[in-house]
């Protein structure tokens, strides 16, 4: 039976504040985990379950409680890795293709935090919880690129933050259907859960707010080469707003044409840049990694 640390506070904060805000700030948690706490209805204001969104006022009593750290309950396994930079606080790792980075039902091995748990051991943020141990932000099955993983609760929060607040560094290269027509722009659209097709994310009126900037690095007539920054970090950000566009990211089974490029296996889609603040030297460090082979097949073939 999974123990439970039990908090009490009485808001005394004088301005109203939304609920979650308070607990990322008062209480050592990330926003996320606040609301995942809500939602989950692990908290109470006044002896009632509480939404998210819940304003704060003077005296209100807030009741909280949090699941004490589990053992990993996923196995290490000894995975290849290859890792761009690591300290005693944090690691970036370049995730190939065709790896899920936490386990999930239908695919509980052969994952990133397998082999992360096999190469740190037990020097890991439980933040996430056993199943996503160090796990920041993540990238989908066949994305390829970096990815941030915390070694401790400190490391995981300063970096959560700069998250949260947009300010982490984060830059990916595609190859994208048909041509462009201006060679810069913005997509600012709100996403959610499909109404229809569940497993799948669309902008939705009422979905979180994601801006996606994209450049052109190069045109090809039918495809086009483009550099994409990202303000937000929704999941499949980058491929539903290009399909938005009526410019899919080419490979995509998913938001792409019927008929799909079989040959590249899935998106062609790189996580190409990060850069953060280091949560103790509080240097900004900045990292690259080369475009993989499947990608620079695919441009080669389109530039003959």
């Amino acid at each position: 039976m999974t123990q439970m640390k039990l908090y009490n506070y009485i808001y005394d904060d004088g301005e109203s504040r939304r609920l979650d805000v308070f607990l990322s700030a008062n209480c050592d948690i990330t926003r996320s985990y606040a609301a995942t706490l809500i939602n989950d209805g692990c908290v109470t204001v006044n002896g009632k379950v509480a939404a998210k969104n819940t304003k704060l006022k003077q005296g209100d009593k807030i009741e909280f409680s949090v699941p004490e750290p589990q053992e990993y309950s996923v196995e290490p396994e000894n995975i290849p890795l290859d890792i761009v930079y690591e300290d005693e606080h944090l690691l970036v790792v370049n995730k190939p293709k065709d790896m899920v980075v936490h386990p999930a039902a239908g695919n509980y091995s052969g994952t990133l935090v397998n082999a992360i748990l096999y190469h740190c051991g037990d020097s890991l943020s439980g933040i996430n919880g056993v199943m996503r141990p160090g796990i920041l932000h993540r990238i989908d099955k066949n994305t390829s690129g970096l990815l941030l993983v915390a070694k401790n609760d400190n490391a995981h929060l300063f970096l959560a933050e700069q998250i949260s607040e947009h300010s982490l560094t984060r830059e990916y290269e595609a190859v994208v259907y048909g041509n462009l027509k201006n060679d810069s722009g913005t997509v600012d659209a709100p996403i959610g859960r499909h109404p229809v097709k569940r497993k799948q994310m669309a902008i939705v009126e009422g979905g979180r707010d994601a801006v996606t900037h994209y450049t052109v690095l190069e045109r090809f007539g039918n495809f086009t080469h483009v550099k994409l920054r990202l303000k937000t970090g929704r999941t499949h950000q980058i491929r539903v707003h290009m399909a938005s566009l009526g410019h899919p990211v080419a490979g995509d089974d998913v938001y792409g044409p019927h008929k799909v490029i079989t040959k590249l296996g899935g998106q062609c889609l790189h996580a190409r840049k990060i850069g953060f603040i280091h949560p103790v030297s509080r240097e900004y460090m900045e990292f690259t990694s080369e475009l993989p082979q499947y990608f620079t097949k695919f441009l080669k073939e389109l530039r003959d």
